[in-house]
């Protein structure tokens, strides 16, 4: 069996005879012939010669095919190989439409051969499927080939696989639409501004302001508004570098009730230039764009406004509270003193022997009705506690709300806290201020009594425990404790067990007291507690007619 030759071994051995027959013709060759072989062979003088565009056919990188005018295959290149994974002979004869991929619209090849038959070249982009079954995106160009009279006689095929630019293209195109889409999902105002302040980019918070504004355009709002704060022209000097973070402006919105705050932040962009003088990485200047955020803070502003209103007004009416208590309490001295002169002449009297028991009932009863005044006056004086609901409340939270606020006092002064509060607690139908400041009287005495100790370790104890529909409160520590015989004093009005007196009122444990019998419950010192102090107490609830 004959082996085959490769076509490019066959294609040479043709040339090198075609070299040799020129070289020498025989004898009686018709000069004809020589001509017309010379033709084909070229002239190696002619520094253009025919067989140089064959070859470059040949030799192309693009995919390249010529066909009849019906567009069977007569000639394919290498590239062509190499693409569709065909070889030559294998689409020799074929119709172009070997290389067809049903992904292709039909519309699309009708529209290519409508004008290719107009004898119009024809350029775009097809799915094709090389001879492994994969598909690739072909961009294609077709150019008919007339023969001298002008009728169509091939067509010249180029096309190169444009599947990774497509790839690359889609990526692109994804990438995009997700930084559109969470753009416009973020709950901040962004907008992207070349260097004469033109819009480059915005989100739908954006677009919302400026429907807010009906039509006034909210870069140039934020701009003065900014820019009136900082005392410059904010994005003037963003757009040189300096840019700015957080600064506050109200902008007043049409139909709004009142300013709407914003903070605003600007970052200068710098932007590469893409011309193609820097393709092979030579660097130049691109433009500098300016990116704006602004974040609404209209309820932060109002919630701090509202705050700051109501401490004002807590602040006044404390005042008030207390000039009226000046005033009574002013009163109540200006009584006393009637009371007082009169005892101070009953006094000299008896002193003087000039007293007699009718004169000295008469004085005894005139400071009686003095005293029983300035007594209602400063009973007067006192401020009404203001009335609380009762709530169903759980201790633990109360209590560990209370350590909360003490939290600075319990590190400064070195106490360690062990709290074990119990899993569950039934809730107590209760009134959450008092039961606060109930717990917070008894841990500053506990603290109160830690600082008196001379104690290397400071500690207090809180406990909680479940008796029966109960809630039961153990507040320990290791401080001096309570003598025996004052473990019912200290729940006197005005009893100071301390040494430091000062500040110290005397009341703390004795509104402990009232609290705890307002809740229907129980508070004691317990006795057994001998190094230290326990204070044990009961909570059940407030009556239901409180």
């Amino acid at each position: 069996m004959p082996v085959r030759e490769a076509p490019g071994t066959v294609q040479q051995v043709v040339i090198n005879a075609l070299g040799e027959f020129l070289a020498s013709p025989p004898d009686g060759t018709p000069i004809e012939v020589v001509e017309a072989l010379t033709l084909m062979g070229g002239n190696a003088l002619d520094p253009l010669p025919p067989r140089l565009f064959f070859e470059a056919v040949e030799q192309s990188p693009v995919a390249i095919s010529i066909t009849d005018h019906k567009a069977a295959i007569l000639y394919a290149n290498h590239a062509f190989e190499a693409l569709t994974g065909y070889s030559r002979e294998e689409v020799l004869g074929q119709n172009e439409a070997i290389l067809s991929s049903n992904a292709t619209p039909l519309s699309v090849y009708q529209q290519l051969w409508r004008t290719i038959q107009r004898k119009e070249t024809w350029t775009g982009t097809l799915v094709n499927r090389t001879k492994a079954g994969l598909d690739y995106l072909a961009e294609l160009i077709i150019s008919p080939v007339l023969d001298r009279k002008g009728e169509l006689q091939y067509f010249l095929g180029m096309h190169r696989d444009a599947t990774k630019v497509h790839e690359l293209e889609g990526a692109l195109r994804q990438q995009k639409a997700r930084i559109e889409t969470v753009l416009d999902a973020a709950p901040v105002i962004v907008v992207l501004l070349d260097s004469k302040g033109r819009i480059i980019l915005d989100n739908q918070e954006y677009k919302k302001l400026l429907g807010d504004l009906r039509g006034k355009e909210p870069a140039d709002v934020l701009r003065a508004a900014v820019s009136e704060q900082l005392g410059v022209d904010a994005f003037a000097a963003c757009l040189e570098g300096r840019g700015f973070k957080d600064v506050e402006v109200a902008i007043e919105i049409p139909g709004s009730m009142g300013p709407r705050w914003f903070a605003c932040s600007g970052t200068p962009v710098e932007e590469s230039d893409a011309s193609a003088r820097t393709y092979f990485g030579r660097q130049a200047p691109g433009d500098r764009r300016l990116l704006l955020l602004a974040t609404e803070v209209t309820a932060r502003r109002r919630e701090i406004e509202r705050a700051h209103l109501e401490n004002l007004r807590a602040r006044l009416a404390e005042q008030q509270l207390m000039h009226g208590m000046r005033e009574a309490l002013a009163a109540a001295i200006y009584q006393i003193q009637v009371p007082l002169n009169v005892i101070n002449a009953a006094a000299a009297m008896v002193r003087g022997g000039a007293g007699n028991v009718d004169t000295l009932a008469g004085m005894l009863d005139q400071i009686s009705v003095s005293g029983a005044k300035a007594l209602a006056t400063l009973t007067s004086a006192l401020p009404e506690e203001p009335r609380e609901a009762g709530v169903m409340v759980n201790v633990n939270e109360l209590l560990r709300q209370v350590l909360e606020l003490e939290t600075d006092r319990l590190l400064a002064t070195g106490i360690v806290v062990d709290w074990r509060p119990a899993h569950v607690l039934p809730e107590l139908a209760g009134h959450k201020n008092q039961l606060r400041a109930l717990f917070k009287h008894l841990i500053d005495n506990a603290i109160q009594a830690l600082c008196e100790t001379n104690r290397a370790q400071r500690e207090l104890r809180l406990t909680t425990r479940r008796v029966d529909e109960a809630v039961e409160v153990e507040i320990e520590d290791n401080g001096p404790g309570i003598p025996t015989e004052d473990r019912y004093r200290v729940f006197e009005p005005f009893y100071i067990g301390w040494r430091n007196r000062r500040g110290k009122a005397g009341m703390g444990l004795a509104l402990s007291q009232e609290i705890v019998n307002a809740h229907g419950g129980s508070i004691e010192v317990d006795p057994k507690m001998t190094d230290g102090c326990r204070i044990r107490l009961s909570l059940t609830a407030v009556p239901d007619d409180d």
